[in-house]
């Protein structure tokens, strides 16, 4: 539950779950202790967030949950000119309507990722709304004249880009931290906003941003970031063999993303628990217990409750049933195909004629030659005596060399999956 306490408990929360890493005040608890509008930004450059945004919005949900109000930017001006942090090379600029397609989509992720929280209401905002309209004259006179070249350039945001001649950085990117300063001046003017956290890649813009505010208004604002989203060895999470971990299912389907977090390593599951859920330390603490067990009681958790909040209890479910079917038995049927296809996108498949299964249908071994489930026929043969083969989930008890899948088997009408084993599925689909 929401604490709804303007006290020290929140900056507490984030100290214990590892989410500062850097601040712009000693008294950051201090800061904390009274109701403030809090922003972070998220660029639309693609189509989607991913898995590293998580961080900021679990830092925005964590505040907001003790009260704070959560104003997540989505940059439909910056979006046009990209950030440089963390990026070794010039982004590909998108035109105007590819920038606000992905803002629509991105806001819609936002206000469906703190649909189910307590606290104060979220209110989404677009810095095209101010960017839009600014006048270069005006601005290069009221903001650039409060940012030193030599200053910028020693921002870890563009200090790698500057000291690469092969890469380089252009004036449009290098001009993104005077932007999002901007942004912040632009949010404390209308809203009162004090507060902007991000992932520590963006400190050199967040302090850009608070220096921008004292100087046009003499008023202190602050800065918070928490840690890149990084394995145990440092490098950035959220990658995998297929790319980013994307919150659109059309692009990492949603029983991709569960699985991805149920594959987490050991190392760095608790961390993940403390930043990516809203579990209590009690609860992790005992969670971490058992890592190692072999039961993954831990990355269960973490999968299920970033799957519930990024696509619903729904979704949720049908990963689940799907996941426990495929791996630990049960009537794959009962999933349906669309799922499966989900599920398996990786796992050997084949394409035969349908006409193969009418009738009494296709001799089980040669179609677990086929797919590549046995070497040989002989040793699919060994392999139905010896009970090791399943069909849509369901073991084959005595069969035979004269067994056979047929029109009946197939799931939605066009799939049947054979496991060899506990863990090795195939797919035959019928074409």
């Amino acid at each position: 539950m929401a604490t709804n306490r303007f006290d020290e408990h929140a900056f507490h929360e984030l100290s214990w779950r590892g989410l500062v890493q850097q601040t712009t005040a000693d008294d950051m608890a201090q800061v904390l202790s009274k109701p403030l509008a809090v922003y972070s930004g998220f660029d639309p450059t693609a189509t989607s967030l991913h898995a590293g945004n998580l961080v900021p919005l679990m830092l925005l949900t964590h505040l907001r949950r003790h009260g704070h109000q959560a104003l997540p930017l989505v940059g439909g001006a910056t979006g046009m000119i990209g950030d440089p942090s963390g990026k070794s090379s010039e982004r590909t600029l998108l035109d105007a309507e590819r920038v606000r397609d992905n803002t629509g989509k991105i806001r819609a992720q936002i206000e469906k990722f703190f649909a189910s929280d307590d606290g104060p209401p979220v209110q989404v905002v677009d810095n095209l709304e101010w960017l839009g309209e600014v006048r270069l004259l005006d601005f290069l006179r009221d903001v650039g004249k409060h940012f030193a070249v030599n200053q910028m350039i020693q921002r870890d945001s563009v200090k790698q880009r500057f000291e690469t001649r092969e890469a380089g950085i252009s004036y449009t990117e290098f001009s993104y931290m005077l932007l999002q300063a901007y942004d912040f001046y632009q949010l404390y003017k209308r809203l009162n906003c004090r507060l902007q956290v991000g992932a520590s890649d963006q400190w050199g813009n967040i302090v850009s941003g608070v220096d921008l505010v004292r100087r046009l208004t003499g008023e202190a604002v602050h800065g918070l970031t928490a840690p890149l989203l990084t394995d145990a060895e440092g490098r950035k999470y959220g990658k995998s063999e297929k790319g980013a971990v994307y919150l659109d299912p059309t692009l990492t389907s949603p029983y991709g993303f569960y699985q991805f977090w149920l594959n987490t390593a050991d190392a760095n599951v608790g961390r993940f628990l403390r930043w990516l859920t809203l579990r209590p330390r009690e609860e992790i603490e005992g969670l971490e217990a058992t890592v190692g067990s072999g039961a993954r009681q831990a990355q269960r958790a973490l999968a299920e409750d970033l799957t519930r909040r990024v696509h619903g209890d729904a979704e949720l479910g049908r990963v689940v049933r799907a996941t426990e079917a495929l791996f630990g038995g049960g009537d794959l049927r009962e999933v349906g195909g669309d799922l499966l296809d989900q599920a398996l996108d990786a796992a050997p498949a084949i394409t035969v004629p349908r006409a193969r299964f009418d009738g009494d249908g296709a001799l089980l071994v040669d179609v677990l030659v086929e797919v590549g489930a046995c070497p040989s026929k002989s040793d699919a043969r060994r392999q139905l005596a010896a009970g090791a083969i399943a069909v849509n989930g369901a073991p084959l008890a005595g069969a035979s060399e004269a067994s056979r899948v047929a029109a009946r088997d197939l799931i939605d009408g066009r799939l049947v999956v054979l496991r060899r084993g506990k863990r090795n599925n195939y797919v035959v689909r019928a074409g």
